[in-house]
């Protein structure tokens, strides 16, 4: 193992262990803000989901971007490291291999996935239902029913049989 030897290789070897913290948190921003500005229950503004989709569209290739780079400089950090400092870089990988993966995941089809499997209730034994509250309506065949808005805010889509017809409810 071999010790630093210089002030300034000292310093370009701190700036380089920063400069992987760094990579790192941008590698999981590219992910996680997107995720966060658009999820469900919250009110969103134009901007952010502006900004989201734009971050969207750039996660792939930056978190790989940023992986190369978390790869390349761990790699020259390597040399003359203890073990906890090589313990940091291998740890360093593993989160932004995951958001370079995440990336490249559709986690909005997870996170609003249609809702299935969706049981009926007659109106007069659907006492969670208030009064007052909205509900989507569907009609088909003289068959009817309603879903209660409150219940598929989250998936924002229903599929369902109306009528011996598939149906998909949605706002």
């Amino acid at each position: 193992m071999r010790e630093p030897s210089s002030r300034s290789d000292r310093l370009r070897r701190r700036i380089a262990g920063i400069a992987v913290l760094l990579l790192v948190l941008l590698a999981l921003a590219l992910v996680v803000f997107p995720l966060w500005t658009i999820r469900p229950f919250k009110a969103q503004t134009p901007e952010g989901v502006a900004v989201a989709y734009a971050l969207r569209r750039w996660a792939p290739l930056g978190t790989l971007l940023a992986a190369v780079a978390v790869a390349a400089l761990g790699a020259w950090l390597w040399r003359g490291a203890r073990w906890w400092s090589r313990a940091a870089l291998v740890l360093a990988l593993v989160p932004v291999a995951a958001a370079a993966w995440g990336a490249r995941q559709n986690n909005y089809e997870r996170m609003f996935a249609p809702q299935t499997g969706v049981s009926h209730a007659a109106a007069a034994d659907a006492s969670w239902v208030g009064e007052d509250e909205m509900v989507l309506a569907v009609s088909v065949n003289g068959d009817s029913v309603a879903y209660p808005v409150r219940q598929i805010a989250y998936h924002h889509v229903v599929e369902d049989v109306v009528g011996g017809v598939p149906v998909a409810a949605t706002y």
